[in-house]
């Protein structure tokens, strides 16, 4: 397998970086991610876009242009030929004399095979935990996720699958999802604040307003866990529905009808962008 670093393109045991860059030393940077399909990249203008808000947040200037950028998508995806595949492009803080100051960003692009769950079949749902956090601006799509992983071992003690984050009793997001209820009255509710704007949050948001309300607001836990239904999305999970939180269950502990209608038009608008795109 290979990567690239700074146009370089390299077997993927000689894609290193110094131990004086920031993300090294301070795991200060950024990144995106997205899937691939027969050589297709999924809403890769869209993940764009975040890196370069992301970037930005964190006062580093990226080194290419669009074109650039998806030429060197490209030129990984031609030596993989992955039939599915999740594409990461990570902007490190750059090497730092004195470990604090950023230098130069590095840029790094690596490829692996994906295994999806087959678009006909939905996932089961999760459990969740919650957990008091904010993270670090969160509206950054930054390489820190410090207590994400650190929450692991407590995750899998509850039982769970993953955990959400709440604050002051205000829900925000997953580690890696966003969040999503149901109303009883049948408004598809998302929290608004302490997020990262996901790419698959927007796009369920746009089929989501040709059939039902839609509100992005402040959303509660009591709500959460009064809602009718709830799910989570990602680029990898599309939408996966939660069963419970806190094992209390959401609903009637199963996947919503509301749920289903909305992975199904996620799926349609995904299959739509596969033809005829790059």
């Amino acid at each position: 397998m290979y990567a690239i670093i700074n146009h370089t393109l390299l077997p993927l045991e000689q894609a290193v970086v110094p131990v004086n860059d920031l993300s090294v030393q301070r795991g200060y940077g950024v990144f995106d991610f997205f899937r691939t399909q027969n050589g297709i990249p999924l809403f890769l203008d869209e993940h764009l876009d975040r890196l370069e808000r992301s970037a930005a947040s964190l006062h580093l200037e990226l080194p290419y242009s669009r074109a650039e950028w998806k030429e060197q998508i490209r030129l990984l995806m031609q030596q993989h030929r992955f039939s599915c595949s999740g594409i990461r492009i990570t902007v490190t803080g750059g090497s730092s004399a004195d470990m604090y100051t950023p230098g130069t960003p590095r840029v790094l692009i690596t490829e692996h095979p994906l295994t999806m769950q087959d678009p006909e079949s939905m996932h089961p749902g999760f459990r969740l935990i919650t957990h008091e956090h904010v993270r670090e601006l969160p509206e950054v799509k930054s390489i820190n996720y410090l207590v994400g992983v650190w929450l692991q071992p407590m995750v899998k003690a509850a039982g769970a699958d993953d955990v959400l984050f709440v604050n002051d009793g205000w829900c925000s997001e997953l580690p890696r999802s966003n969040v999503f209820m149901i109303s009883k009255g049948g408004t598809l509710l998302t929290p608004s604040e302490n997020i990262l704007n996901g790419i698959t949050r927007e796009k369920v948001l746009s089929v989501a307003r040709e059939i039902m309300p839609v509100e992005g607001r402040p959303v509660s836990l009591y709500e959460l866990l009064d809602a009718a239904e709830a799910f989570v999305t990602s680029t990898t999970k599309r939408l996966i529905p939660i069963l419970s939180v806190n094992s209390q269950s959401i609903g009637n502990g199963t996947v919503g009808e509301a749920t289903k209608l909305l992975y199904q038009r996620f799926v349609e608008m995904e299959q739509r962008y596969w033809v005829g795109k790059w």
